[in-house]
């Protein structure tokens, strides 16, 4: 939970009241304003600070933070999490094999998750690094109506790396 302004640590001059049952009260100094919490021995809680006047209710604090609190983990709860896959291929892949990679890589696009291509060269496999961008340039040209380059194929040691995210 952010940081939140409570009764004497709010600073503004002015602020726009909203009474313990919601109610709008008005625009009041800060004195008067916490004076009015004191009467209902409740806390003044500064809800809105960027607005003009700041808004601050009148509120119990402790009730006030426990349903912030509520309303974050409500909102985690429901977040989507991308997770990024990974797939193995060699530049010296068989079409079948290729076919089968490339269906996993378009099932992993559709549920909205990053796949990240390793292609692993091996051994003198290195001296021709043309086959592996050419068979880079093959696989982006089959995800493209379902998927975005989203890093550019890069060198990574003895890897040559991809990352498509979905569109």
């Amino acid at each position: 939970m952010k940081y939140v302004r409570v009764n004497e640590r709010i600073f503004a001059k002015t602020l726009r009241l909203i009474g313990p049952e919601g109610e709008q009260l008005g625009v009041f100094p800060r004195d008067l304003a916490l004076k009015k919490a004191q009467e209902f021995e409740l806390d003044l809680v500064e809800v809105a600070p960027q607005a003009q006047p700041p808004v601050c209710r009148i509120t119990d604090f402790s009730k006030y933070r426990y349903e912030q609190e509520k309303r974050e983990r409500e909102a985690r709860k429901h977040q989507k999490q991308a997770q990024l896959k990974e797939i193995r291929i060699s530049p010296r892949i068989d079409m079948h094999d290729y076919e089968t990679k490339l269906k996993h890589i378009k099932e992993f696009l559709e549920k909205g998750h990053k796949v990240r291509i390793r292609m692993y060269f091996v051994g003198r496999e290195i001296a021709h690094k043309d086959i592996g961008n050419r068979l880079i340039g093959k696989l982006i040209q089959d995800v493209e109506k379902i998927g975005k380059v989203d890093r550019e194929a890069h060198m990574f040691g003895k890897a040559l790396i991809l990352v498509l995210g979905p569109k």
